[in-house]
């Protein structure tokens, strides 16, 4: 199973080490300048270390997809400075589990991936994810929660050993952090640990340092850097924490056990291409390719890019969906030969006079007629070469868990194409007239949209010809 998790550190760490022994394919993506303070238990370590070794498992960086696979084949962790986690665009991953531990939800939505896991604070599961996992200490450390939130950061740490919020070390100023101690490092109380912007900073208790930031990293007052333990274990600071391995055992078990809906695994090692050919079943894709261009002032589907007519594009990535019944509406022979050479359905449009509706109602009806009990519809245009076919894919999938939903992309809150359509809506469009096409219907169900972020290059439409460049 193909896994994301965002964060590399000890958290994140010990959710990778459960994961790992279940045989996943992990990418971690961390900041460029991490913030870990158990760094020694952390495979954020890795960026700057370039490879580290945390119990079994060894985190390599890497610095794209191509070195990752190269990694992942070698059965260890590949971990990327990718803060925005873009890179999840070309992993795929099934699975994306936030582990940044930022106390709130930094990004993630509930459609970047077939199944998406928040962990701790600051995500509401069936909202902006499928579930979320607890963190706090005490019974409930590790839970799965379906629906609603983990308990609210309180700003206090667990109790370990007895003690609070002693077991901080905090920047007492802004600047550069110079410690004083090593990790693992025996102190006492009154003790300096380290500099913050010149500015001492002493221990509050007696124990060993369990945790400290890298020299070098630039600081703001109030960060925590550090933390002690008064048990004093040097074994302590080099394995990952029993918190951690409860928290990677609640992913595990969330992984493993949902099942609603179909919306995602049931256990390690399912077919996974068996479970796409299922959710996508009953849907079907159109593609817009009859229209005049007017404002670009030539066909402008013949246009080259990247040395290729622009419908090409697409029809190359339609090809790729060998299981989905396709459908092209357009009424260039050009584009109806090369359509059907590579099997997919034709569906001439000789009315430009009446509009883009009347090829979305062209393009249904054929849907329709092929397959009446349709779930669904993907509907997608020429004049965006470069979206692509991973997104299609998500797009199908994402609308396969959330039937009734209308499940486009977009960006910065502005939905785009593509589009799948759930059946719910099929008389909407079948209704529409002139020259409007689904942004109207769209209108009218602001609720029931659920949309993708897509990459910008995605979205970028060729209307005019200065497109081109």
């Amino acid at each position: 199973m193909k896994v994301l998790i965002k964060g590399a550190g000890d958290l994140a760490t010990g959710i990778a080490s459960k994961l790992s022994a279940c045989d996943c394919q992990i990418i971690m993506t961390e900041r460029e300048v991490p913030l870990t303070v158990r760094r020694s238990v952390a495979l954020s370590r890795a960026i700057y270390e370039d490879e580290v070794q945390v119990e079994n498992m060894r985190g390599i960086r890497v610095y794209n997809i191509e070195e990752a696979k190269k990694v992942l084949a070698a059965g260890d962790i590949a971990v990327i400075a990718d803060e925005e986690a873009t890179i999840s665009w070309e992993y795929q991953p099934e699975v994306i589990v936030d582990a940044i531990m930022a106390k709130r939800n930094t990004g993630t939505a509930m459609t970047d991936a077939p199944f998406v896991i928040g962990v701790g604070p600051g995500f509401c599961g069936g909202k902006d994810c499928h579930c979320v996992i607890e963190t706090k200490r005490g019974r409930s450390l590790g839970q799965i929660i379906w629906e609603g939130s983990a308990i609210p950061n309180t700003g206090v740490p667990g109790n370990v050993g007895g003690y609070t919020i002693e077991r901080l070390i905090k920047a007492e100023a802004d600047g550069v952090i110079e410690p004083c101690v090593t990790i693992g490092t025996v102190v006492e109380k009154g003790q300096m640990v380290a500099r913050t912007g010149n500015v001492p900073v002493y221990a509050k208790m007696s124990g060993i340092v369990r945790g400290m930031l890298q020299p070098g990293v630039r600081v703001k007052k109030g960060l925590k850097i550090g933390d002690i333990d008064a048990r004093a274990t040097r074994e302590l600071c080099d394995t990952i924490s029993d918190k951690a391995r409860i928290i990677g055992d609640g992913v595990v078990k969330a992984i493993r056990t949902y099942d609603k809906n179909a919306k995602c695994v049931t256990e390690m090692g399912i077919d996974r291409t068996a479970q796409k050919q299922e959710k996508t079943a009953d849907y079907a894709i159109v593609l817009l390719a009859a229209g005049g261009s007017r404002r670009f002032g030539d066909n402008k589907l013949l246009a080259e890019i990247d040395s290729r007519p622009m419908y090409q594009h697409m029809l190359e990535k339609l090809k790729k969906f060998a299981d989905v019944p396709r459908f092209v509406v357009t009424r260039y022979p050009q584009i109806a030969a090369e359509a059907e050479e590579a099997g997919i359905h034709v569906v001439e449009n000789w009315h430009l006079d009446r509009g883009i509706s009347y090829s979305v109602r062209l393009g249904l009806e054929a849907c329709l007629k092929r397959n009446p009990g349709l779930k669904g519809v993907l509907f997608t245009v020429c004049d965006q070469p470069d979206i692509r076919y991973q997104t299609m894919e998500r797009l199908i999938e994402t609308a396969g868990n959330n039937l009734g939903k209308i499940v486009c992309v977009g960006r910065d809150g502005q939905p785009g194409n593509p589009v799948v359509w759930d059946r719910r809506y099929f008389p909407d469009l079948l209704s529409l007239t002139g020259d409007v096409g689904g942004r109207q219907v769209m209108r009218r169900y602001p609720q029931e949209i659920m949309m993708l972020e897509a990459l910008e290059e995605e979205l970028r439409d060729i209307d005019f010809q200065s497109d081109l460049k």
